[in-house]
């Protein structure tokens, strides 16, 4: 565990700030800290943690130019995409705020009679009912490649719930994360209710063996699955977004184009680094060779250079080390038959670290390229002639976070998705994440889920109350 942290600019290696990391002693006071300002506020009215969660949205809204500037220079992620994901998280946070009163809300059993009686406890019977209580502390170890919306996806609810946060940003985003921690004080988030941890891999190891409530995690399976069995005998519950290996169908009855146009964006979008990015493609043998053409003329089109740039669609890997993971894939499958239509290697710049958008064709799944996250700009194409065909090569993984099919036909896309084990199913769209429905992963991409009015509830614990009239 380092003294401090320094935070580099991933396209011009430039040094742009030296940060104090958070020493051992620090963890346990914020821990302690933020037990006693949880206490308070988890008897704060509901409606008061939404308000004041709603004047973080509007903090945010009022500062989109200043936070994806700081996104863009930490994480390299264009321009254009970091103002875009900082808008929409405002959206985000404010549709959870207008779904928790609802969600935190006393429940009553749906078959107790109006008077409180239940159907079988007679005159004077037992009223039933539910309340939502908080967890208490969650560390919440996130991700730089969205840090606003994975941040959110778990801060916001575990707040609203009325649990105290520490906040553990990825060493590649941390200026993001102090921002967030700078805003929700502004809001009115009380002082060591949500606290910043500064640091790198072994600070979030730190704070995974405090004595917390709840540990969400979004990152590697390797990491989570580790921060898993190190909870397991305490029994601290968890929450993880581990990734995937997407699969996209594309049907032969498509309009060619347009779905090479959106399985493009899918696949490449912030260099490819994202959980639920597009990494393999199946597409029907009626129009695969015409699918990959259009395909590849769209991948012709981004422009790769200076994230600040308006016109930039692809920056520099945020974590240089991922180029070697990428070096090995395609080599693999070249090796092994796979055809280099675009791309393949590294980009020399002046500095940075930057990959070529790659497309393979030929891919078979027994290639590492088909079967291990990518995580950056690579894809693999392969063909196949039925549906079902389909079906069984996109469940041939360990992974299950996303699917999607492009099709004409609805009830043939839902058919094929029905029988795809993956937490979110696409028709005609991919790479797509909505506050109003739970996010979750299956198998190796995860457990739990954020998001939704049951992402708020996931923060919290029943209290199952038995009353008895005298």
């Amino acid at each position: 565990m380092g003294d401090q942290l320094n935070v580099v600019n991933p396209a011009t290696g430039e040094l742009i700030d030296t940060l104090a990391s958070t020493g051992p002693d620090e963890l346990r006071a914020a821990l302690a800290a933020a037990r006693v300002a949880g206490a308070q506020w988890a008897l704060t009215p509901v409606a008061d943690r939404v308000a004041v969660i709603e004047r973080f949205a509007g903090l945010v809204e009022a500062n989109v130019d200043e936070l994806a500037g700081v996104l863009t220079a930490e994480t390299g992620k264009p321009i254009t995409q970091a103002r875009a994901e900082v808008s929409a998280t405002v959206g985000r946070v404010r549709y959870l705020a207008s779904v928790a009163t609802g969600a935190l809300a006393s429940q009553a059993p749906d078959d107790q009679a109006p008077d409180g009686q239940a159907p079988d406890d007679g005159p004077g019977g037992t009223v039933e009912f539910v309340e939502r209580e908080p967890l208490g502390v969650v560390a919440n170890i996130s991700a730089w490649n969205y840090p606003w919306f994975v941040g959110t996806n778990v801060y916001v609810p575990a707040l609203l719930a009325g649990n105290a946060v520490l906040y553990k940003p990825s060493e590649y985003a941390t200026l993001s994360g102090l921002a967030m921690g700078r805003l929700l004080g502004e809001a009115g988030v009380p002082a060591d209710l949500f606290t910043v941890i500064v640091g790198d891999g072994a600070v979030g190891a730190s704070v995974v063996e405090l004595d917390v409530d709840h540990v969400s995690f979004t990152g590697s399976h390797a990491t989570g699955q580790a921060i898993a069995v190190a909870l397991a005998p305490r029994l601290v519950p968890v929450q993880l977004e581990l990734g995937g290996k997407d699969p996209v169908y594309v049907t032969n009855d498509v309009d060619v184009a347009t779905a090479a146009a959106s399985v493009a964006d899918g696949a490449f979008y912030n260099n490819g680094q994202s959980c639920c990015s597009v990494e393999r493609i199946y597409v029907h043998a009626d129009v695969a060779a015409a699918f990959i053409d259009h395909f590849v003329h769209v991948v012709d089109g981004f422009t790769m250079g200076d994230p600040t740039d308006e016109r930039t669609y692809l920056g520099p890997l945020t974590r240089p080390q991922q180029a070697a993971v990428l070096e090995a894939q395609v080599a693999g499958a070249v090796g092994a038959g796979a055809t280099v239509v675009r791309g393949g290697s590294l980009v020399d710049r002046a500095a940075g670290t930057w990959f070529a958008p790659t497309v393979l064709a030929g891919v078979t799944d027994d290639m590492a390229v088909m079967r291990e996250e990518s995580f950056g700009p690579v894809i693999g194409i392969a063909v196949v002639t039925s549906d079902d065909e389909a079906v069984e090569r996109m469940n041939d993984t360990s992974y299950g976070l996303t699917a999607g099919v492009f099709s004409r036909d609805e009830q043939r896309a839902r058919t094929v998705l029905a029988q795809v084990n993956a937490g979110s199913a696409y028709w005609n769209c991919c790479d797509r994440v909505s506050a109003r429905l739970p996010w979750s992963g299956r198998k190796s991409s995860g457990l739990g889920f954020t998001l939704s009015a049951a992402g708020i509830t996931a923060y919290t614990q029943p209290k199952a109350y038995h009353l008895r009239r005298g």
